[in-house]
């Protein structure tokens, strides 16, 4: 058989741990005997990322400029403890955080939808993607406590020296005060790349806010959003047969739970970090979640939801079994194939990935599953492979 000829690279991030370990058997298993695989690759594993002063990060993220199109294996953000595991020269960032930062862009993460593996909220037939704002706000805040009575206020100096005031309060006692901030060019960039990810899947647009209370705040976000709307996506969404609406964030929150999925959900910062948790712990697993990161310039890095699974690599080099869930990670592979395949008409590109979905969902279906799916399915007879054997099921399948 012929393999699938590539036309165009993937820009490849490799990852740390059990998912590092899951990524060569996917590639090895799954896309190697189907596909002329051309990638750009960099390692982001941690020792690369010390050795390199984390500028192999950076130099993939601006590939990712050149390519259109990433993939990327789930990578460690050091804390002390790995410091001194990995002997490392300081705590570098999250890779995820300076990716985004250089792409400039907003994270979509869905479940995916299995038989037998059945959300919790009955009613929920479709995957719920939360698109999440990935600036600001709460995560870029600066605190106080206020010892006692006294005054205070938000102050704006502009560049000439001018100073404005608003009173925030006047304590009569102890307290706490907390400010926060935003940028337009941020919320901007955050509107396109909702409105883009609308359009490329087809699939209605929900933004959620609470400005009735935050007039200012919460207001300019929904202000943006419906200008940019108005000028620039209102006929492309009706020609899509697709909608964009606003709603207040207790009203989505109703209509989320009484809805039967198949939309995307919008939301600022906290909002998305809380509300993500909440639909992939509802719809079953981290570990069975669509994560890509989109750029309003259409730049697109498809990753796992999920961690490096530490514990299960610490198993693993004791020669001790696994059967850690790869679902996650294939997807990121399909989705990154899919996309390049669309961008460069490779119509066989685009139909291996689906069938490659395809035969991972109907493989869990039959009952053949990870141990962390076995514990939670409805099927009474599941099957529990190791980690390369659920591959190798999949790859029998395909």
């Amino acid at each position: 058989m012929d393999k699938i000829k590539m036309t165009n690279p993937i820009v490849e991030m490799d990852g740390d741990e059990m998912t590092r370990i899951l990524w060569k058997m996917i590639k090895e298993h799954l896309l190697e005997p189907f596909v002329e695989l051309n990638t750009e690759y960099y390692d982001l594993g941690l020792e690369h990322r010390n050795a390199t002063d984390d500028q192999v990060t950076v130099d993939s993220a601006n590939a990712v400029k050149k390519h259109k199109v990433a993939v990327k294996c789930a990578t460690i953000t050091p804390n002390a403890a790995r410091m001194t595991e990995y002997d490392l020269k300081e705590m570098w960032k999250s890779p995820n955080g300076t990716i985004r930062a250089i792409l400039d862009g907003t994270v979509f993460r869905a479940p995916i939808v299995v038989k037998g593996i059945e959300p919790c909220v009955r009613n929920w037939k479709k995957p719920i993607t939360i698109a999440r704002h990935a600036y600001g706000d709460v995560y870029k805040n600066t605190e106080m406590k206020i010892p006692g009575t006294g005054k205070a206020e938000l102050v704006f100096t502009d560049k000439d020296g001018r100073e404005s005031r608003e009173l925030i309060h006047e304590f009569d006692g102890a307290g706490i005060i907390q400010g926060m901030h935003n940028v337009d060019r941020s919320i901007e960039s955050f509107a396109r790349s909702c409105f883009n990810y609308a359009l490329d899947t087809k699939q209605d647009l929900w933004f959620a806010t609470k400005d009735t209370i935050s007039k200012k705040y919460d207001h300019t976000f929904k202000d943006i959003f419906q200008e940019i709307y108005d000028a620039e996506y209102e006929e492309k969404f009706k020609a899509a047969g697709i909608m964009y609406f606003y709603t207040l964030i207790d009203d989505a929150v109703a209509r989320v739970m009484k809805s039967e999925g198949g939309f995307i959900w919008a939301c600022k910062n906290y909002d998305g970090d809380v509300m993500s948790d909440m639909v992939s712990s509802a719809f079953g697993s981290l570990a069975m979640m669509t994560s890509v990161l989109v750029s309003p310039e259409g730049f697109y890095e498809y990753e796992a939801a999920h961690g490096t699974v530490q514990r299960h690599y610490y198993k693993h080099l004791k020669g001790e079994e696994t059967s850690t869930n790869s679902v996650a990670t294939i997807f990121a592979w399909t989705g990154a194939l899919q996309k390049r395949g669309e961008l460069d008409h490779n119509r066989e590109l685009m139909a291996f990935a689906d069938r490659l979905e395809k035969a991972t969902i109907a493989t869990i279906e039959e009952g053949k599953m990870t141990k962390d799916l076995a514990l939670i399915t409805t099927n009474p007879n599941p099957v529990v492979l190791n980690s390369e054997d659920f591959i190798k099921a999949i790859a029998e399948r395909l």
